[in-house]
C-alpha cells in the first residue's frame, strides 16, 4: 500500500554566515527535516523511494550525495519538488536587529523632564554611527522648548498630534502623515505643540560623519 504524503513548503534552519553551503550537508539536513515533519521513520522512506536504509542514512549524515535518480525519488516519497528543495541552497542567511514594542532604549535629551520620551529603536554595532531612528512623545506642554543642532539629515514623520516646528527661519505645521526632511546642522526644535500628544519618527542619518 502507497502512501500518500502532503507536499507542504519545506524549511530549513541554516547556518550562520554567507559561506556557500555543502551540497551533501544541505541535502541530508533537508532530507530529514522533511521526513521529521512528516513523522516517518528511515525504513518507511526506503519503501517509498526503493533507496536503501543505509544509503538514506548516509545520505542525512551528509557523508553521501544522492544520484539524480535516487534524489527524485526521495524527493517524491517526501512530497518536495526539486524546485522547493533547493530554493534555500546558497541563499544569504541574512541579519536583522528586532526591537519589539516598547523595547527600544530611552535616550535623555533636552526636554525630557517636561513628558518628552525619546525611545531608540535600533543600536548601530559598527565603529560609526550611521543613523538613529528614534520614536518621540511628547505629551506634556513646555514653557519653553529644547533646540538642537547636530550632524547628518533628519527625517521626521508625524504619527499622532499636531505640532509647530522649527527649523532655522523657517516654521511648519505637521500632522499626522506629514514628513519633513532638514539638515540636522541647522537649529530646529518644537516651537508650539497644537494637540496632545505628539507621536512622530525621527531618523537621523549621518552619511560618513564619524559621529
Amino acid at each position: 500500500m502507497t502512501k500518500k504524503l502532503p507536499s507542504p513548503d519545506l524549511k530549513l534552519i541554516e547556518g550562520s554566515g554567507n559561506e556557500q553551503p555543502d551540497l551533501s550537508v544541505f541535502l541530508g539536513a533537508a532530507f530529514k527535516h522533511r521526513r521529521l515533519e512528516q513523522h516517518l521513520t528511515i525504513q518507511d522512506v526506503s519503501e517509498l523511494s526503493g533507496v536503501s536504509r543505509g544509503m538514506l542514512s548516509r545520505i542525512e549524515n551528509g557523508q553521501a550525495t544522492p544520484s539524480l535518480d535516487a534524489l527524485s525519488r526521495i524527493c517524491q516519497a517526501l512530497g518536495i519538488s526539486l524546485s522547493n528543495l533547493f530554493k534555500n541552497f546558497d541563499t544569504p542567511e541574512g541579519t536583522a536587529t528586532f526591537i519589539p514594542k516598547g523595547g527600544g532604549m530611552d535616550v535623555a535629551r533636552r526636554g525630557t523632564k517636561r513628558g518628552h520620551s525619546y525611545e531608540l529603536l535600533s543600536y548601530d554595532q559598527g565603529p560609526k554611527k550611521r543613523f538613529e531612528p528614534f520614536l518621540i512623545i511628547l505629551d506634556d506642554e513646555s514653557e519653553t522648548f529644547p533646540s538642537f543642532q547636530h550632524e547628518g539629515t533628519e527625517f521626521m514623520y508625524m504619527l499622532k498630534g499636531k505640532i509647530e516646528y522649527r527649523h532655522g527661519r523657517h516654521t511648519y505645521t505637521l500632522k499626522p502623515g506629514d514628513a519633513i526632511t532638514f539638515d540636522g546642522n541647522i537649529p530646529h526644535g518644537p516651537e508650539e505643540l497644537l494637540s496632545l500628544p505628539i507621536q512622530f519618527l525621527s531618523i537621523i542619518y549621518y552619511d560618513d560623519v564619524g559621529t
